[in-house]
This record gives C-alpha cells, sequence and structure tokens, in this order.
C-alpha cells in the first residue's frame, strides 16, 4: 500500500502501511510451560504504554530479551484480524483477549506474511525500529486450555511472526507506520498461511 500522506520512504522501502499498535506485552518470565491441563504459570506480565527495544536483543524486560536461543525470534508479532477471524471460526461470544497469544506486539491492519525473510521498519510516536521477519510464530496447544477448544487448529497459520530487531529504539501503542520492501494489503491480515516448505 502506497504512503497516503505522502511521507518519504525509507531507503529500499518504498511500501507503507498505516497500522495501529494496539498492545505491547512484556513479561520476565514464561506462562506457558509444563502441561496444559495444570494450568498457566502466574507471572508477572505488563501491557505497556512504551517500551525499549534493542538491537539483536529485543524488548527490554521480556523474558527473550537477550537469549541465544532467541536471537532469530526476539520480538513477535500477532495481527489482531488473526485472533478476531479464530473468535468467528470457533463462533465464541466475544473475541478473547489477545494477550493470551504472549505475542510481544498485537497490531491492527498489519498482513504479516509478506513480512518474511524481508525487513521492515515500525515507526510510532516514541521512535522507530527496523526489523527482519523470521519464522512463523506458531501456535501451541494451551491455546486449547486459555482460549478455547479448537483454538490451536484455528490458529495455524495465523499465529503471528517472530522477528529480529536489527536496531535499537523505543515504541509506543497508538497509530503507527511500516515501512516495508513489498506491498501489504490490511484486508488479508486475519488470513491463514500455511505452506509446505518454509521461505529461506
Amino acid at each position: 500500500m502506497s504512503d497516503p500522506a505522502g511521507a518519504p520512504a525509507a531507503t529500499g522501502l518504498p511500501h507503507a502501511a498505516r497500522v495501529e499498535l494496539l498492545h505491547l506485552l512484556v513479561s520476565p518470565e514464561h506462562a506457558y510451560f509444563g502441561r496444559p491441563r495444570d494450568g498457566a504459570a502466574d507471572v508477572p506480565t505488563t501491557d505497556a504504554d512504551e517500551v525499549e527495544v534493542v538491537a539483536r536483543k529485543g524488548i527490554v524486560g521480556d523474558r527473550f530479551f537477550g537469549k541465544a536461543a532467541h536471537m532469530d525470534a526476539a520480538v513477535t508479532f500477532l495481527a489482531v484480524e488473526a485472533w478476531e477471524a479464530v473468535a468467528a471460526d470457533l463462533r465464541l461470544g466475544a473475541v478473547p483477549d489477545p494477550l493470551l497469544a504472549r505475542r510481544n506486539l498485537v497490531v491492527r491492519g498489519l498482513e504479516l506474511d509478506p513480512l518474511r525473510g524481508t525487513e521492515f521498519l515500525l515507526e510510532t510516536a516514541a521512535g522507530s525500529v527496523l526489523f527482519h521477519g523470521g519464522r512463523p510464530a506458531n501456535p501451541c496447544a494451551w491455546m486449547d486450555r486459555v482460549v478455547a477448544p479448537g483454538a490451536h487448529r484455528a490458529l495455524r497459520g495465523r499465529g503471528g511472526l517472530r522477528c529480529t530487531p536489527l536496531t535499537s529504539g523505543r515504541l509506543s501503542r497508538g497509530a503507527a507506520t511500516v515501512r516495508s520492501a513489498v506491498p501489504l494489503d490490511a484486508a488479508r491480515a486475519g488470513e491463514a498461511v500455511l505452506r509446505r516448505v518454509p521461505l529461506p
């Protein structure tokens, strides 16, 4: 989508999409481990108004920050439209809290799948961060426990995207812009994308 405001595009990132950053989840501990039937762990979780992102490390204060095993997936994104689609598929009476997915950034209006294997810039009122889109953030069996039976299957192909921050900066909740090398279609943000072979 072209930038409707005509703002200059970042070098090599000619496409701009207006989005809304709804939630910024920061938690120092994992809530889902062990057996789902035993219930989620009661861990401190913050839905922040603003977060600090450090290049190659992640979000300051988060459980993935600086962990070597998560360097290529330090920040996770979720399109809230995917969450809404799951609620519709399962005929739930209301859309569950998207923070149950435990993704760091919950965004409205952002098609995530085309960002796999590419760089994109997220600009907010507090600052901007350049990300590299990595592998899908696949849902886990915990979704059947904390959301509703069938949620695990319904989230396949739309569980989010794992990303590496390439620059440091601050991000804030609210209106934002994503600048990308590929065009994005907000109408497809909630669609499930299933592939036999992952992108390189």
